[in-house]
């Protein structure tokens, strides 16, 4: 009869927390976004016999159900938490923490995928350039090439990285400044570096493109913290950052044009910084070209700074060397289309990227 009872006790237990977890299914509201991981969640799929024969809809309904399901980031992070401490897991879905650092693996060198990019910024040199713009070519090491070491987690070669990719752009005076950073010079919670930290990569630079600096700054910094892309995606609980920004001289009267959007921004803006990823606050985030100019420049010279979103933090501690700089992210604009917006005569050209793209080039136009 105990028996009996228990059996009861459990399937009476089990049949409440499935009707209770199918309710709370069918009755809370649905986000369509995911703050925390940074992206759009599956939505419920269409209903039809033709998805239902070819066995679409199980596999996206699948998908959607585990978006979907109640109280999804308190799991997470208990999942995660359990990961690391319970189980001693190294990564969770490739993310890592150590000394309070979060970072993504980067493994292994894509050597294709570097090639590919070479070949890309090769054929806009081609297009576009004559021998009287000096072209300039570095690379930024994402922070996994500090903490890496550290932590012993698997890492590519990062020497050997920007020695290849100094060699696959032979078109281009190779500027290295790597030596320049630590992992300090990155957010804690986020992939891309501090702005306050990275003058003295802007001074040097600069310094190779034949460009002064007058880097009288003033440091500000947002009261709101900072939880960077990283920290959604590892569930892991770690303290958030906070963001600084610089002003001074001649960034705080240069002008930002947005050919994206057909309408002037500012240099910072403090409004994104209070949105889903405040590190937009740096020249709007995402924009496929900008024109930035400097009416208070002691030269004519012109710079036109291929970059990607590590570009749009470093581009205002350049303002003070040139008297304009055009920003292009050839991740959405394609190269085809510049010449409309730019004049390539007798400028400067730099093309900036992260190890993150280079080593995932398939996002180049």
């Amino acid at each position: 009869m105990h028996t009996k009872k228990k059996n009861i006790i459990l399937c009476t237990a089990f049949a409440l927390l499935f009707a209770g977890g199918f309710l709370l299914c069918v009755f809370l509201p649905r986000e369509k976004y995911s703050d925390s991981e940074r992206r759009m969640l599956n939505p419920m799929p269409n209903l039809s016999i033709k998805q239902i024969i070819s066995g679409r809809f199980m596999s996206d309904f699948e998908s959607y159900a585990v978006d979907a399901f109640p109280f999804r980031d308190s799991f997470r992070r208990i999942k995660a938490a359990a990961a690391a401490s319970v189980f001693l897991r190294q990564d969770n879905h490739g993310l890592y923490e150590t000394g309070g650092f979060l970072a993504s693996l980067e493994y292994p060198m894509r050597e294709d995928e570097m090639t590919r990019a070479a070949q890309r910024f090769r054929s806009v040199c081609n297009k576009y350039l004559t021998d009287e713009n000096n072209v300039y070519f570095s690379v930024i090491p994402d922070k996994n090439c500090f903490l890496a070491k550290e932590s012993f987690h698997p890492s590519m070669d990062y020497e050997e990285f920007e020695e290849k990719m100094a060699e696959k752009a032979d078109f281009a005076e190779y500027i290295s400044i790597a030596d320049l950073l630590e992992k300090e010079d990155y957010y804690k919670t986020d992939t891309h570096w501090r702005q306050e930290k990275i003058t003295d990569v802007a001074k040097r630079l600069a310094l190779a493109m034949g460009a002064e600096l007058l880097q009288d700054y003033t440091v500000h910094t947002l009261k709101q913290d900072f939880y960077g892309v990283y920290y959604g995606q590892a569930s892991l609980s770690v303290a958030p950052d906070t963001i600084c920004y610089v002003t001074g001289g001649e960034i705080d009267t240069a002008s930002v044009y947005d050919w994206q959007n057909g309408r002037e921004i500012p240099v910072y803006d403090l409004e994104k910084a209070k949105g889903r990823d405040p590190y937009e606050m740096f020249l709007s985030g995402s924009l496929s070209l900008l024109t930035i100019k400097n009416p208070h420049a002691r030269t004519g010279k012109k710079l036109v700074l291929f970059r990607d979103s590590f570009g749009s933090s470093i581009a205002p501690l350049l303002i003070s060397g040139y008297a304009q700089i055009d920003l292009v992210d050839i991740r959405y604009i394609h190269p085809d289309h510049l010449g409309r917006y730019i004049d390539f005569d007798a400028c400067d050209v730099l093309f900036l990227y992260s190890t993150l793209v280079l080593n995932h080039s398939d996002a180049i136009k």
